[in-house]
């Protein structure tokens, strides 16, 4: 499903252990621009009782290409945003079943590659652009993204 950007949902299960009006991170997909945050706020109906509230942040990059390590493809006109996609865990956790200790991962989807709508900075883009060198063209890879590509 697509979501309106101009309409909030309540997606994700669980709360902060502390309610220091701090917002708590749950989901921060830089592939895709999206964040959402929790935190208690003072209930409208009840202002002595405290509510969990789970705001929902997307950042439409509209000068997205459809393929964004190629700069001459078309703009992407559309995004999608799938909550079970953007909240997947797929790190493995070690988990013990009679004795043995397994790895396991919390989702089915982790072998798919994730969609990107602008770049993630932990990850390595490159693009080959034609270059005109005494009178040769020649196919040269450029980094796009310098400070995931090189070593610090």
């Amino acid at each position: 499903f697509c979501l309106d950007p101009g309409v909030a949902y309540p997606v994700l299960a669980g709360y902060p252990q502390d309610s220091e009006d701090e917002e708590y991170v749950l989901v921060n997909n830089k592939c895709q621009c999206v964040t959402v945050t929790s935190k208690f706020v003072p209930s409208e109906e009840n202002p002595h009782e405290q509510i969990l509230q789970r705001n929902i942040r997307i950042l439409v990059p509209l000068k997205a290409r459809e393929n964004i390590s190629d700069p001459m493809s078309p703009l992407r006109t559309t995004f999608v945003y799938r909550m079970t996609e953007l909240c997947k865990k797929c790190d493995p956790v070690e988990i013990e079943l009679g004795g043995e200790i397994y790895q396991a991962q919390q989702s089915t989807s982790c072998n798919e590659p994730e969609t990107c709508y602008t770049y993630n900075r932990d990850k390595c883009y490159t693009t080959a652009f034609p270059f005109l060198h005494r009178g040769e063209m020649k196919q040269v890879q450029a980094v796009l993204t310098p400070a995931s590509c090189y070593a610090d």
